[in-house]
């Protein structure tokens, strides 16, 4: 699949300054975030995982909560989000469920593992079995779990995403 948008440089210039100004203002790490529709910033936010004790924090899911709670709704197809770096496998992960219709990013994961921000254990542990990650997972309650999904199965008001 290709890009239907030319990227605009103003906009990744603004992910850019939103990391640097993170940093310079002590609010968190270098990463900056900024979501457009039609031409129109729709949210921006730089990464929040520090001050605001929250590990999910980071710039491209704080830009999209902001987005979605701006358009009232889970989806943003006809959005871009210009980053300031290659998104993290968590942020990859929710800008595919967002839907964005593209990502432009300015460091690579490489940039970032080069200053500590490594990911690749991550990748790497995804791709591991259950058994051989670093943190134990082990299925419990099967029987009664599978309810909810049931539930949600045979759900009248359930909204498909």
């Amino acid at each position: 699949m290709s890009n239907t948008v030319s990227p605009d440089p103003k906009f990744m210039r603004m992910a850019i300054e939103l990391a640097t100004d993170n940093v310079v203002t002590g609010n968190g790490g270098p990463f900056g975030a900024v979501i457009v529709r039609n031409g129109e910033v729709i949210a921006s936010a730089a990464n929040t995982v520090t001050s605001a004790n929250d590990p999910t924090a980071h710039a491209e899911v704080n830009a999209i909560r902001e987005a979605c709670a701006k358009l009232k709704t889970f989806q943003l197809e006809d959005c871009d989000i210009y980053t300031s770096c290659e998104p993290c496998p968590m942020c990859m992960a929710a800008l595919y469920w967002s839907r964005c219709r593209s990502v432009f990013y300015g460091n690579t994961k490489a940039d970032a593992a080069a200053i500590g921000f490594d990911d690749q254990f991550l990748y790497d542990e995804v791709n591991r079995p259950l058994e051989q990650r670093r943190i134990p997972f082990q299925r419990m309650l099967p029987d009664e779990a599978i309810r909810s999904f049931q539930a949600w199965q045979n759900s009248n008001e359930r909204i498909d995403y």
